[in-house]
């Protein structure tokens, strides 16, 4: 539960940072003087709840008693339907077959660069660990 709740603090965190991020740069780089505050906090809620959750679901690979691919499934399953729903409801993403389609598929590139790249890393501090551990 700590750990729940400490990455649920980071996620918000991070989250509400890359709103602000966000927020900045439209206002720098479009040249607006004024935003619409409704669509700024939906916006910012949207980025929050974003980052929550992907921050919290990653605790699904530190669950032992299931396989990787396992892991891995629930892991892709909930951020994918809690992302959509998210990008749908605010309107990141418009409700079309063919917007569903080209950002499902960006986001299995993305998803796949990044489990890769975790999985390597892992893989690789592992394999440092053990050749530590054979050298005691």
């Amino acid at each position: 539960m700590k750990t729940f709740l400490y990455r649920s603090f980071i996620g918000i965190l991070f989250g509400a940072f890359i709103a602000v991020i966000l927020t900045n740069s439209v206002v720098l780089f479009s040249g607006k003087d004024m935003l619409d505050g409704q669509l700024f906090l939906k916006n910012s809620l949207g980025s929050i709840f974003c980052g929550w959750f992907f921050t919290v679901t990653p605790l699904f690979f530190e669950n032992t008693s299931l396989r990787l691919s396992q892991q891995t499934a629930l892991h892709f399953v909930t951020v994918v339907i809690l992302y959509f729903i998210l990008a749908f409801g605010i309107g990141w993403v418009p409700f079309t077959v063919k917007s569903f389609l080209l950002v499902f598929g960006m986001f299995v590139v993305c998803y796949s660069i990044f489990w890769t790249s975790f999985y390597l890393y892992f893989r690789g501090q592992a394999q440092k660990l053990n050749a530590e551990l054979q050298e005691l």
